[in-house]
């Protein structure tokens, strides 16, 4: 099982965040090493420090309205092995270590296997793992 790697979360790098009206912030989570993203959830800043400090992704839910800590019912867990904000800090980048089938509620590696003009995609039992 993959060990968590906090990082240090410092108070002028969370004064550089620009969230939205909500409060929420874009955060992109690419798998470290292949470069291939995974996803793109939301972050408050709440969630953004519990993500830094557990060395874990949690993340804002905006359907229902709560946390949650990646994994902790799928087993998919994100491990964080990088940390980043743009030039702007209006979006988040997390390089993560993917534990278990994939980052998708569906059940893929990727959430991102639609692709514009193509077909639809396979239904979400058949998304390529």
């Amino acid at each position: 099982m993959p060990e968590a790697t906090p990082i240090e979360v410092r108070a002028d790098d969370l004064a550089r965040i620009r969230y939205d009206d909500d409060g929420l912030v874009p955060a992109i989570v690419q798998e470290h090493g292949t470069g291939l993203v995974l996803t793109l959830a939301w972050m408050n800043e709440a969630t953004l420090r519990r993500t830094l400090s557990e060395g874990r992704t949690v993340f804002w839910s905006r359907s229902r309205q709560e946390e949650w800590r990646k994994g902790d019912t799928s087993g998919d867990r994100q491990w964080v092995r990088r940390a980043a904000y743009d030039c702007d800090g209006d979006a988040l980048l997390f390089e993560v270590e993917q534990e278990g089938a994939g980052a998708c509620h569906t059940g893929a590696r990727s959430c991102f296997f639609r692709d514009f003009g193509g077909p639809d995609g396979p239904e979400p039992s058949e998304a390529p793992a």
